[in-house]
């Protein structure tokens, strides 16, 4: 199913061309209330209350270390990580869920999206982006750090390159929180020219959906929302590390893309402000 206007080619991914080699605008169409969506993508209800989350005890902490040790050897372990389960891990992803990084239902497993969530607090907090849960993301997690919204009304989207961070706006108040891979602003070849894998800064409107894989000529691209002339677009992919990674979309994870579609977080004529 594709919504709205057609794009031009581009670097994240060219429009198709229709048969006999012109390129055909894709027809226009209602979008559907609720698409059909990966039940792993369905949003919980938000938790009444959150427990409180807290660093080890200073007075468990092993003696210094002799001067001579090298620093990797006496750096402070990692609270939580991928992997981890358990009543701890429940709280993180209620905490989490209460100030809006979304990682669907919290279930006390360290899961990808709930990685993913942490990067997002990481982002918000101009903390380093790994996924692990130290001290720093612990006082973050208190402080109860949430990203500001630059745009004051109506419906909007916001890219923050920089921090790693897609939010969802409504009247100016933040709704949910995404980690997303951007442009690496690196150049590449494609078919003998050279491109700029820029994430391009600016106002724009969305222009294009489309529901289902889309292939183009520089890989597949799941339900993408296109926002820029050039075919760039926020859409899901299999992986979006903690870096830049992509030709010039901002790519989330899958079951983030479903709830996207979902709730319709970005619909046709909408705002996008990438910063």
């Amino acid at each position: 199913m594709v919504v709205g206007a057609a794009v031009a080619a581009s670097a994240c991914a060219p429009a198709e061309a229709a048969a006999g080699g012109a390129a055909a605008p894709p027809a226009v169409v209602e979008a559907p209330a609720s698409p059909s969506a990966d039940p792993s993508a369905t949003p919980a209800a938000e938790p009444a209350a959150a427990p409180q989350l807290a660093a080890p005890s200073s007075s468990s902490e092993p003696a210094a270390q002799p001067a001579a040790q090298p620093a990797a050897e006496v750096a402070a372990p990692q609270v939580l990580r991928p992997g981890d389960r358990g009543p701890a891990v429940l709280a993180l992803q209620q905490r989490l869920s209460d100030l809006g990084y979304w990682l669907g239902a919290p279930d006390g497993s360290y899961g990808d999206l709930t990685s993913q969530a942490v990067m997002a607090l990481q982002g918000a907090a101009d903390l380093r982006r790994d996924g692990l849960v130290g001290p720093a993301v612990l006082a973050a997690l208190d402080s109860g750090v949430r990203p500001s919204a630059t745009t004051s009304t109506g419906r909007a989207t916001e890219v923050d390159r920089e921090r790693g961070l897609v939010l969802f706006v409504l009247d100016g108040q933040v709704q949910l929180v995404l980690h997303t891979s951007t442009g690496t602003f690196q150049r590449y070849t494609h078919d003998g020219r050279s491109y700029l894998a820029d994430t391009p800064a600016g106002t724009f409107r969305v222009t294009r959906a489309v529901d289902g894989w889309r292939e183009g000529d520089l890989g597949r691209l799941y339900r993408p929302r296109y926002f820029h002339p050039d075919g760039i677009a926020v859409h899901g992919y299999g992986s979006v590390p903690a870096h830049p990674a992509s030709h010039g979309c901002a790519r989330v994870s899958l079951p983030a893309m479903d709830l996207v579609w979902q709730r319709d977080l970005m619909p046709v004529g909408s705002t996008v402000v990438v910063r």
